[in-house]
């Protein structure tokens, strides 16, 4: 054969990947076509640069193929989601080049749109590599904002936590921008916001972040159109991509594509007659050359392949005497195989271990930013100690302390356990608020009076009750010599005092007047509002900051359930009996008497909580509007199926999208009134799973859920809002008009939402402060799922505290953790006296059960908490304690649809001349 032509480049089948600027790159290599140059020598040594820079080198036989190279790489790296990824090199003038002088750079093929479809989080690291290459070769431009943010991520990834002067010493030594030292300092800036982000938290923020920039995954293929204009092709998961310069001026979904072809230096869209309509269906684009056209036509081909269909098609009976056209044909996995292979197991794997020198350095006391260990590193190297990724050190399992045995010692300490983390909870508030707003002198001094003289009791009263449930379980657990008086193994008579003596102070309690009045001096005083913003973004603050406020209440609520549980297990002649049930009968009273206050105050901070994370809509906290569910649909539109979060209300529905910048909020794009609505299924009209539309009386949309659970979720509460809306309207004499319920006169509108639109505050919203992005409107996006006020209503009764031992799926050890269970979430402590948790683990979407024979398990009271390839052990000390994390962490985890069930099912026409 000789030498190989042009622009080589080899991937897991003979195709290619997008290319890159000005077209370099690419592999022209067809079924059968050796790797290397006949007569050069019977071995070959070839270079490969990883995304890490690192290079190594590969031995291969004179006759390998590119396939054998790629499956080395891969073997040594343990990359269990290859599919995603390609080898390339660039060659920018077109010449011929011999593989033996040719370094090949390990590069992302396929970019899919969202990272929580990557599986590995070694496959997340790769990627955020990626895009690390990508700003420092220029190739994804966005605004100054954003690129000092996907930075400063990369640099918590790299080095840590924020140290200034670690800082500056990383990026003097270290070229990630063109142009660095303009955004230096806002790289620093955003680098502090990030502190106890783990690296794999770190890589998904920029993976989140850089997949809804316009030009991400984007690799140009210059030709111009008809009229000579000068254009740019891509191609990407959701079809064909036409940019002028950097702008994308039209987009051609897959759906709309029925062939693609390629005639000499022509390429050839040939579309469904009812986009362009019967006399303008076919699209043709002039490249400079054949190859050129060809290598374009390819990563069509592979692009449609991927992302678009099931199942890889078959390839064609190779003609018997004469072939018109390309054989070539997508030989890989899609992307839907990839996922299911991973998530069953994937290859039998072993632990990832990165290219470590013989002695392990750290630069400035963090680790260094040559080196990465994944979650799987040296695990089995190190058995006696070894340190995660927020240094927490992870011993192995010992056995826990043996406590009595007793039921009612174990309700007993789930009181003792949720009043320590209840206590922490108020200290936010008295303690580190009180702090922030004095410090700065924001609070007007009224509302210090207010708020301060309705929780400083509270919270002396609770410091008290703490104490005393601490020594009486001291006493029962045998840590005192108090117990030789026999009359320690009963906790009713500290139940009974103590409630008693709340119900005196909890008559003081004016949460109503406390949360209006903060809310309308966070609107009337710019520096308070500032302060609140950014005290939200604290680690102390790990919830929003008015569900502290809240906290008193739903006290209540808890020491009612736990009681309840007490007097059911007590015979009715345990001495210990009648102070419980007296016990009981108090705290059931306030509770009652507070249930209607606490429902309307909920609804209250869910609303405040929604108002300052949504954009274009103002007064959103109207007198009588109800929150009832948020959650993600896919909006059909122009453009094919768009994620947007949708908010019910009780007179309205609003739709949104997720800005692009640092400040985690959402943009109104529609707000649609419930009066006159009327909702259906619709999935045989418009072949989507679990599609619905839904007519109102200014537009009719149509909406996609991930799941038929989660479709029937939202048409259920829909529909109960919409009767509760009328019925409400009746009763005020409002009369509707009856057109407005007629279906007749509505027409599908499938609104042209462009990415334009999508982000056209983007300068405007850069200005804001950062918003926390673990609250549940957040998860919701990431999981494709939703969450009603009725769930909200629910967590709050299963609030559970107390110390597990935690092991993680690929790990020996198990690791002691005080764990907090709050809003649908896992916070995680060294220590029940810390101030702050170290991470946190959404449970929306995750599975909680027993370990089965295939996990290795073999302790007792362990659960098993998975999502798609994310699986963790959690050991308790007793089976009663086992049950209550079952119990409660069932009340939060649903299965939400998978998102490649909105993907049909399709084929598409693909031929080349």
């Amino acid at each position: 054969m000789g030498e190989i032509e042009g622009t080589y480049r080899i991937l897991q089948t003979p195709g290619s990947r997008l290319g890159a600027q000005f077209n370099a790159g690419i592999s022209t290599l067809e079924p059968g076509q050796s790797l290397n140059p006949k007569g050069h020598g019977k071995g070959l040594q070839v270079r490969v640069q990883g995304l890490d820079d690192s290079q190594e080198f590969y031995d291969l036989e004179v006759s390998a193929y590119g396939q054998a190279l790629l499956s080395e790489v891969f073997r040594r790296l343990n990359l269990i989601e290859s599919d995603y990824f390609g080898l390339e090199f660039q060659n920018m003038h077109m010449n011929w080049v011999r593989p033996r002088n040719t370094l090949f750079r390990l590069s992302v093929k396929f970019f899919p749109p969202d990272p929580g479809q990557l599986q590995e989080e070694f496959t997340r690291y790769l990627f955020a590599l990626q895009v690390k290459r990508d700003l420092s070769e220029g190739m994804l431009p966005c605004s100054e904002n954003t690129t000092a943010l996907l930075i400063s991520h990369l640099v918590q990834s790299e080095i840590g936590d924020y140290d200034d002067m670690a800082d500056r010493e990383f990026l003097k030594l270290n070229k990630l921008l063109p142009q660095q030292e303009q955004v230096q300092e806002k790289i620093m800036e955003f680098h502090r916001r990030h502190i106890g982000q783990t690296p794999a938290e770190s890589d998904f923020q920029v993976l989140e972040i850089a997949r809804k920039l316009e030009m991400y995954g984007v690799r140009f293929h210059p030709a111009s159109d008809r009229e000579g204009t000068k254009i740019n092709l891509a191609v990407a998961h959701m079809g064909l991509q036409v940019f002028q310069g950097n702008i994308k001026i039209n987009t051609f979904n897959w759906s709309k594509i029925r062939k693609l072809s390629f005639k000499r230096k022509r390429f050839l869209v040939k579309l469904h007659p009812e986009v362009h309509g019967p006399h303008q269906d076919t699209l043709e684009f002039l490249m400079a050359s054949r190859d050129q056209c060809k290598i374009f036509w390819k990563n069509c081909v592979e692009h449609h392949t991927f992302f678009r269909l099931f199942d890889q098609p078959k390839p064609k009976s190779k003609a018997f005497l004469f072939s018109r056209g390309s054989s070539f044909r997508y030989s890989g996995r899609t992307q839907k195989q990839l996922v299911e292979y991973v998530r069953d197991g994937g290859l039998r794997r072993t632990p990832y271990q990165s290219h470590l020198t013989s002695s392990v350095s750290f630069l400035f006391g963090r680790r260094n930013s040559k080196i990465r260990m994944s979650s799987r590193s040296l695990a089995s190297d190190l058995p006696k100690q070894v340190r995660n990724k927020t240094n927490v050190l992870v011993v192995p399992y010992r056995h826990l302390q043996r406590y009595p045995t007793d039921k009612a010692y174990f309700i007993a300490k789930e009181i003792l356990t949720t009043e320590r983390t209840y206590l922490k909870d108020l200290e936010v508030i008295t303690v580190w608020f009180r702090s922030a707003v004095i410090k700065e002198n924001a609070m007007p001094e009224g509302l210090m009076t207010l708020l301060f003289s309705n929780i400083d009791p509270i919270y002396e009263f609770h410091r008290g009750f703490l104490k005393e449930i601490d020594q009486r379980l001291a006493l029962w657990e045998g840590r005192s010599n108090g117990h030789v008086k026999g009359d320690c193994q009963r906790i009713g008579d500290v139940m009974l005092k103590n409630m008693c003596a709340l119900k005196v102070t909890a008559t003081l309690l004016k949460h109503d007047e406390v949360l209006t009045e903060l809310e309308k001096a966070t609107k009337r005083l710019k520096k308070l509002e500032t302060v609140y913003k950014e005290f939200e973004l604290q680690k102390v603050c790990y919830l929003p900051l008015n569900t502290f406020l809240l906290k008193p209440i739903q006290r209540l609520v808890h020491y009612k359930l736990i009681l309840e549980r007490l007097c059911r297990h007590y015979i009715p002649q345990h001495p210990d009996r009648n102070d419980c049930l007296e016990a009981l009968k108090v705290v059931a009273e306030m509770a009652r008497q507070l249930q209607s206050s606490l429902l309307r105050l909920e609804n209250f901070q869910k609303l405040t909580e929604l108002q300052r994370d949504l954009i274009g809509i103002e007064n959103l906290i109207a007198s009588g509007r109800e929150f009832i569910r948020e959650g993600c649909l896919f909006k059909l539109t122009k453009k094919g199926l768009q994620q947007r979060m949708f908010f019910l209300f009780s007179d309205m529905l609003l739709y949104t999208s997720k800005g692009v910048t640092a400040t985690n909020q959402f943009k109104v794009h529609g707000q649609l009134p419930l009066r006159g609505m009327i909702v259906e299924e619709s999935e045989n009209e418009w072949s989507v799973p679990h599609c619905f539309t839904i007519y109102s009386a200014q537009r009719t949309i149509v909406v996609a859920a991930s799941s038929k659970v989660e479709m029937g979720k939202w048409i259920e509460d829909l529909n109960a809002a919409i009767d509760m809306a009328k019925k409400s309207q009746e009763k005020s004499g409002v009369l509707l008009d009856s057109g407005q319920c007629d279906r007749s006169s509505d027409e599908v509108s499938l609104e042209q939402e462009s990415e334009d639109e999508t982000h056209s505050s983007h300068t405007s919203l850069e200005k804001q402060t950062h918003h926390r992005a673990n609250t549940t409107m957040h998860v919701c996006w990431h999981r494709n799922t939703s969450v009603s006020m009725s769930d909200h209503s629910l967590a709050v009764e299963n609030q559970l505290s107390g110390y597990l031992l935690r092991k993680f799926k690929n790990s020996n050890g198990w690791q002691k953790l005080w764990v907090v269970f709050t809003n649908f979430c896992l916070f995680f402590y060294k220590t029940h006296q810390d101030d702050y948790p170290l991470a946190s683990l959404p449970l929306l979407g995750y599975t909680v059960s027993t370990p089965g024979e295939t996990d290795s398990i073999h302790k007792e009271f362990v659960f098993k908490l998975q999502f798609k390839s994310h699986v963790y052990y959690f050991r308790a000390e007793s089976e009663y304690t086992f049950s209550r994390w079952m119990e409660v962490i069932k009340s939060a985890a649903n299965a939400p649809g998978r998102m490649s069930l909105l993907v049909p099912k399709d084929t598409l026409e693909i031929s080349g001349n």
